[in-house]
């Protein structure tokens, strides 16, 4: 058995490193491959100035931003499983680097080196993860943490830049409303108005082109008239701040090694950002799939992931992720495979090889801008609203993850926590009492929750209903209604228990089970279970539980079990508020002749409905 095992971890791994064969053919067609080039090209255009931009947002020179661009959207298309996903900085994960390395005073040099360090453990953690087929973590961060920690996340991200358009400094390791108190202070006095002027002219030209003329390049055509109008003007020599000398080549592929690494300040940041990381990528991919129909893999995702941050470690970059806006870009561009990814990769290098002196003039300022506009996308409240209208529970969850993510602000991460552990307390107190009821039967045939429609019960014979798993959490909640009903009918003689709703039983459910069929047979009342799943069967059988029950006292059906134990118990039960039979229940009646049927049990044959599901 463990040799299988290995076998199909071999083999799984074997898939897991050539998920490319399954598009790479494609490529002879002519048609795809013109539309990969053409998509590719469309997004390296995007890319290159957001990438400066993100990267000046995790506290990095704007060229480690190209650096995070170059190999890691070719690794990333080649080992993930989605065609048109497009990787590489993205803002989110850029303030988490941010956050994670701004409290550790580091210098510009070790900083870099950390950043890389970062996204190595990152990667690292990834690529686990999707080995061992463990992308199911990432259903810890539910929708509403993901809903509040985004809206919040933008907010800090958008606020930050604030101070570049006017050419003030924000200081990011402190708490998000001093930062922005120190701002409003030194506005009046040390506002640089060539920077304002570049920067409210940077953000003009963006939401222009956004509203306006949508089809084309904005981001790039903002980029290209802003280093004109810096290097005509004298930009730089009137105190605003430019990009700067950007040494020509490609990064250079090193391990990364800090003098004072400071390993342990790092390992929860990276699985936080690895895990936040998978989930921004992987929705995007989820949604690009629907329309697409192509098939993705959570744990293939992981493994590209992985890889491409390790990439980024190896190449002087930092944490990568999926961008949803690149690849809608790439998806109206009519990316086909993968293959587009990889063009917008070669284009990254060759601009690092042969452009980068054309980017001197680029204002820091029109960066700025560039994240402030990306981010304003990200900021939502309807998802708020809706979530309330489905449980309030997700509401309110939504709610706290937002507050105290800007109140943590910049240790993201706390609001992440907050939201994980109130979804967890949530769900285990929405799951502590599931619906309990005694079962009685209508007129037209459908078995009711008898307290709820008004309807008659017995004194000697009760069906119960639990909705739920049976665990450690709610075991005694089902034992104490059970309890409960056992004392308010003295003359029980059958009680039939059904859970067809339970997927899971642990040992303290199981234990229950076990003292509530101890009790019942000292007190003479024949206890049954109906519809149990294969599942929880086979629970019950490996812990003996079902041999002490008894194989005659499990029924697939709950007309099955109130026909024999009326054939059992005879009159010592009374099921006269079961009394609405249809024709086809006969069948289920063990040696049934309609003749035989006694006055209390009478035939309701009009109307007549299809049976319904057990």
């Amino acid at each position: 058995m463990f040799n299988a095992y290995l076998a199909s971890l071999l083999h799984d791994a074997v898939l897991r490193l050539t998920p490319f064969k399954q598009w790479i053919g494609e490529l002879k067609n002519p048609d795809i491959l013109k539309a990969d080039i053409i998509a590719g090209a469309t997004v390296a255009l995007v890319l290159i100035p957001q990438s400066m931009a993100y990267a000046q947002l995790a506290g990095l020179p704007p060229h480690i931003g190209l650096y995070a661009s170059f190999l890691v959207p070719i690794v990333a298309a080649l080992f993930g499983s989605s065609r048109q996903l497009q990787n590489g900085p993205v803002a989110i994960i850029s303030l988490m680097t941010a956050a994670a390395l701004a409290t550790l005073n580091l210098s510009v040099e070790e900083y870099i080196i950390h950043a890389a360090i970062l996204a190595l453990m990152v990667g690292v953690f990834q690529l686990v993860l999707g080995f061992l087929r463990l992308g199911i973590l990432v259903d810890f961060l539910s929708h509403p943490v993901i809903i509040g920690f985004t809206n919040a996340a933008a907010i800090v991200i958008g606020s930050l830049q604030i101070g570049k358009l006017f050419g003030i400094p924000m200081d990011s390791s402190q708490n998000l409303f001093d930062t922005f108190a120190d701002f409003l202070r030194q506005v009046p006095t040390d506002t640089n108005f060539v920077t304002l002027i570049m920067g409210v002219l940077s953000l003009f030209l963006l939401i222009l082109f956004r509203t306006q003329f949508p089809r084309l390049p904005g981001i790039l055509i903002t980029v290209l008239i802003t280093i004109v109008t810096s290097w005509l003007l004298g930009y730089e020599d009137r105190g605003g701040a430019v990009v700067g000398m950007v040494e020509p080549g490609l990064p250079a592929i090193v391990i990364p090694v800090a003098n004072d690494l400071r390993f342990s300040a790092l390992v929860m940041p990276a699985m936080i950002i690895a895990l936040l990381s998978f989930v921004e990528a992987f929705s995007i991919a989820k949604a690009v799939a629907s329309k697409t129909r192509q098939r993705i893999s959570a744990d293939q995702e992981m493994v590209g992931k992985g890889l491409a941050n390790i990439v980024a470690g190896f190449t002087q970059g930092y944490a990568v992720s999926g961008s949803f806006s690149r690849t809608a870009v790439a998806f109206d561009a009519g990316a086909k495979t993968g293959f587009a990814a990889i063009v917008t990769g070669i284009i990254v290098g060759i601009t690092l090889l042969f452009l980068t002196p054309l980017l001197y003039h680029l204002p820091l300022a029109t960066l700025a801008a560039i994240i402030i506009i990306a981010v304003y996308g990200m900021i939502k409240f309807e998802p708020f609203k809706h979530a309330w209208r489905v449980n309030p529970h997700d509401g309110f969850i939504a709610l706290v993850v937002f507050l105290s993510t800007l109140a943590f602000a910049p240790h993201l991460e706390n609001g992440i926590f907050i939201g994980v552990a109130l979804s967890v307390g949530f769900y285990l107190y929405r799951t502590m009492k599931p619906h309990f009821a005694e079962l009685s039967k209508d007129k037209e045939g459908e078995f009711r929750d008898a307290k709820m429609f008004g309807m008659e019960t017995s004194e000697t014979f009760a069906i119960f209903r639990f909705d739920g798993d049976l665990y450690f959490a709610n075991a005694g909640y089902l034992e104490k209604r059970l309890l409960n009903a056992i004392a308010d009918k003295p003359k029980l003689k059958a009680l039939v228990l059904d859970l067809e709703a339970v997927d899971q039983i642990d040992s303290t459910g199981e234990e229950m089970l076990a003292h509530m069929v101890e009790g019942m047979h000292e007190i003479g009342v024949t206890f049954c279970i109906s519809r149990a799943k294969f599942k929880l069967l086979d629970a019950l059988k490996r812990s003996g539980l079902y041999e002490t029950i008894g194989e005659k006292n499990f029924y697939g059906k709950r007309i099955r079990a109130i026909w024999d134990l009326k054939e059992r118990l005879g009159d010592e039960i009374d099921i006269s508020h079961l009394e609405y039979y249809r024709p086809s229940d006969l069948a289920e009646r063990p040696n049934t002749d309609p003749t035989t049927i006694t006055s209390n049990e009478t035939i309701n044959v009009s109307p007549v409905k299809p049976e319904p599901k057990e």
